[in-house]
């Protein structure tokens, strides 16, 4: 059990099968729970795990009265090793493959999906591809479509993990895992097969209410992808001035009570 500022939520982790894979799985649930409000389904980053969200699930269960529940994708944080090489296809296929197994062990029959960076797009997948269980759709920092200012972020960050010191930063959230971890994003986003990658398949197919947020600084994507995706679903955009690739961590108040208000009508 977890005592915030604003209230108090009940932490419970869990293990869930997809696949070949075990699944480490986190839910927050608010002392306050409001009826009627589905859970929030969250989508890590590129690098990301639970453990890398820090207390942004728990803001966000006792600011919106729903159950949050975040996950370690295959091959991350204290999910099961992966050793493969990810397909051009990865973020399109989360929705397809690791999405029904947590709806089935988990009981999820409606939510809301929150993604960040590379997690926004899996949010948008899933929107797109589960319409009838997913009310509403959050990307925070999302990539919509290649930009060379992305790609660009992505080749100064793997310079940057050339150093010992942050690789071991790395690792000490995903472990002996973190080599697999840095290369499946690098080597995903700077590959030829990724060149022409977008969301639009994916935006086109999206039938609920939608929220892009971006920090204007981000250093991987420009004001472009919200304005996309935005535009694409009918949807709203809020930037963030002054902030980065991360609101969860330069701004979690800001970011959950944005998030909050917007679902604040959301079944």
């Amino acid at each position: 059990m977890t005592t915030l500022l604003s209230g108090t939520v009940h932490v419970e982790t869990r293990a869930v099968t997809v696949g070949n894979y075990t699944v480490h799985v986190r839910c927050w649930t608010p002392e306050v729970r409001l009826p009627g409000k589905v859970p929030v389904l969250l989508f890590h980053d590129s690098l990301g795990c639970i453990a890398l969200w820090r207390d942004f699930p728990e803001r966000l269960a006792v600011a919106s009265g729903r159950v949050v529940i975040a996950y370690d994708r295959p091959g991350f944080g204290q999910s099961s090793v992966r050793e493969d090489i990810l397909p051009a296809s990865f973020i399109a296929d989360e929705g397809r493959t690791v999405v029904p197994a947590l709806c089935e062990q988990l009981d999820l029959t409606r939510f809301v999906v929150c993604g960040h960076s590379v997690g926004g797009g899996m949010a948008v997948h899933t929107a797109a591809q589960h319409p009838e269980k997913v009310t509403a759709l959050v990307t925070i920092a999302a990539q919509a479509l290649i930009e060379d200012r992305t790609l660009e972020g992505v080749r100064e960050a793997r310079t940057a993990f050339a150093d010992p010191g942050a690789f071991d930063r790395l690792a000490l959230y995903h472990g002996d895992k973190a080599r697999w971890v840095l290369d499946a994003w690098t080597e995903s986003w700077l590959s030829p097969a990724f060149a022409h990658w977008s969301l639009d398949d994916a935006l086109a197919g999206v039938r609920c209410s939608t929220l892009a947020i971006h920090g204007a600084m981000d250093e991987y994507g420009s004001i472009r992808h919200p304005e996309h995706i935005a535009n694409s679903t009918g949807g709203q955009k809020v930037i963030l001035e002054g902030r980065g690739h991360t609101p969860h961590r330069e701004c979690p108040d800001l970011l959950v009570e944005t998030i909050s208000s917007f679902l604040v009508n959301i079944s």
